[in-house]
């Protein structure tokens, strides 16, 4: 005879499955998901460090667009921090010890910015700090994240990752309009500060990591057996080939910086509309991994990427309405065009990023789970280091200034249009989502050739 379940147990199981995606509820889910959550919430202090480089610093558009490039530097030597995990517990925890550090530090950081740093290169490297806090932070969780997806079945795939993205967004939602409400009432050095309370609950929820103290020392050799394993890893064609295209498909130059300055100088945005233009971007975000997560994960990776590819440069192109004032003519404000064109942009973003996330999971092997995938995000982070720079070289050689935006609709056009470059190679990748490696399986691929 079967046994109806009571109503409360069908609430909770319907909670799981619209809050939690199916996922089984666990301290060290709800551990990893906060840290995610920071990850959002930090986004508070992303329109003071605009404001601070271009009005209290005094910078071109050009050079805040290189010197936000170098702080990305931390996300991509990010197989370093994945390495130093897995090989070099401190305190004996491999997990919970760099949590309660990376806390401590982004603390420190934000802290500096809102009081001693008065330069630009004090404030670039306060960032620096800062991004090496949540960059350690990230590794740590995407490691238990690879673990566990490596325990998915096919009907499960992807849904892990687009649940630490959804934390991810949801935290962004709670912050993006008061990123920008913060500076109408206070300096950028005071909402420097109240970011810095933030990092201290990633230390705080360290605890709940389910991990059990190392008490062997850690050996050298093993540290570099480790670094032999992954780099066997990186030479299987199966993982370099779709990581290359990764690469260039995100290496294409962009125009964030210099449409900043457009929006503020020439538009007059102030703070708090950039702020709900945030808050509307970060609904859409978390919009985007619903509908990957609901419609997309199952069609071929090589589809998705083709069609959000040329989705989003098409749509992205529409910046030139607002760029030419085109918009006027037709009736819409400057402010109404911009939240409905960023809405849309982000969607597809976040729908185009998540197969990224998904695969790079799922080319990871066991055992070098936190380096190799470390590695896959710091080279999609590098790509994002070289279209920053390639952006501000191209800024630059088009004369576009804090004043001057007359050549500002070329920079869009030529941003736009390069993004479709690498569609040609889109072979690269695997037509479907590998299958999670098992562990008996990279024990054969990992084990050196004998002549």
């Amino acid at each position: 005879m079967l046994v109806q379940p009571s109503q409360p147990q069908r609430w909770l199981r319907g909670l799981k499955e619209t809050l939690l995606f199916g996922q089984e509820p666990s301290g060290e889910l709800l551990a990893i998901l906060l840290v995610y959550f920071v990850q959002g919430v930090l986004g508070l202090a992303r329109l003071a460090i605009s404001f601070f480089f271009k009005d209290e610093l005094g910078l071109s558009p050009a050079e805040v667009a290189a010197l936000m490039g170098v702080a990305a530097l931390p996300w991509v030597i990010k197989p370093v921090f994945g390495l130093v995990s897995d090989s070099l517990p401190l305190l004996g925890f491999r997990r919970r010890s760099y949590l309660v550090l990376s806390g401590l530090l982004g603390c420190g950081a934000w802290l500096s910015l809102g009081t001693w740093v008065a330069t630009p290169w004090q404030a670039t490297a306060a960032i620096l700090g800062a991004s090496i806090a949540i960059a350690l932070s990230d590794v740590i969780v995407d490691s238990l994240v690879v673990e566990r997806a490596r325990q998915e079945s096919a009907t499960e795939m992807g849904t892990l990752q687009s649940l630490s993205w959804a934390a991810t967004a949801v935290g962004g939602i709670l912050t993006a309009y008061f990123s920008g409400q913060l500076l109408q009432w206070f300096s950028p050095r005071t909402v420097f500060q109240i970011t810095a309370v933030f990092p201290l609950l990633v230390s705080a929820v360290a605890g709940a990591i389910a991990e059990e103290r190392v008490m062997a020392r850690p050996q050298l050799s093993q540290t570099w057996e480790h670094i032999n394993h992954v780099r066997q890893a990186m030479m299987q064609k199966r993982i370099w080939l779709p990581v290359a295209f990764l690469f260039l498909w995100q290496a294409t130059p962009g125009s964030e910086s210099a449409f900043f300055f457009f929006t503020t100088n020439e538009l007059g945005f102030e703070a708090e509309f950039l702020g709900r233009v945030r808050l509307v971007t970060s609904i859409a975000s978390l919009l985007g991994v619903w509908i990957f997560q609901r419609y997309l994960k199952t069609l071929p990776l090589r589809t998705i990427f083709f069609w959000s590819t040329i989705l989003s440069a098409f749509l992205g192109l529409s910046s030139l309405i607002l760029v030419t004032h085109l918009n006027r003519q037709w009736g819409i404000s400057d402010q109404w065009f911009s939240l409905g064109d960023s809405l849309i942009l982000a969607v597809m973003g976040q729908i185009a990023f998540m197969p990224v996330l998904v695969l790079a999971a799922r080319l990871c092997p066991p055992g070098i789970e936190a380096t190799l995938f470390a590695l896959l995000m710091s080279i999609s982070n590098l790509a994002n280091l070289v279209s920053h720079e390639l952006g501000a070289l191209l800024t630059h050689w088009l004369g576009i200034t804090e004043h001057n935006f007359d050549r500002l609709w070329l920079l869009v056009l030529m941003t736009n249009l390069s993004t479709l470059l690498p569609l040609p190679l889109l072979n690269w990748l695997p037509q479907q989502l590998p299958a999670p490696a098992s562990q008996s399986a990279v024990t054969v691929e990992l084990e050196p050739s004998v002549s």
